[in-house]
């Protein structure tokens, strides 16, 4: 029985490491989008990243793709005293050992004011031991 047990603590733990790590990195890059820092966020995504919005439009549902150089030349471009925070409400995360989803609802603010909501999917890879965002897709709801 004691055997058993440890077995059923040893997977239970690493089934939880293999959801802490993707929701780490998701952290990483937020807190580097939030000060600018174009290095760090390069630092937690894969070199061929897709990333994308939907919108509601008038004339429906919009799917725009925008390069991730041209993200971060926009961030590097921001003006220093225009402050921005993506408030996270919720980690939903889905892994197994070469893939993960995260889902995070958030709410966007541009100094202190809201500016919208939606929500952000995130897949991860794990390349050479280390999980990267490869594919970031969100919505955006004024």
């Amino acid at each position: 029985m004691k055997k058993l047990f440890f077995i059923f603590f040893l997977v239970a733990n690493v089934i939880q490491a293999q959801d802490i790590e993707p929701k780490n990195v998701i952290e990483n890059f937020f807190n580097g989008f939030h000060k600018k820092d174009t290095l760090a966020l390069r630092a937690t995504t894969h070199k061929d990243i897709v990333m994308q919005s939907v919108a509601t439009t008038k004339e429906g549902n919009k799917v725009t793709t925008e390069s991730f150089s041209n993200f971060l030349k926009s961030i590097k471009g921001l003006p220093e005293n225009l402050v921005f925070e993506e408030r996270i409400l919720d980690y939903k995360v889905q892994s197994d050992e070469l893939l993960a989803h995260v889902w995070t609802p958030y709410e966007f603010y541009v100094n202190g004011n809201l500016s919208h909501k939606g929500t952000n999917s995130f897949t991860l890879v794990k390349e050479k031991k280390q999980w990267v965002i490869i594919h970031i897709i969100d919505t955006r709801i004024r």
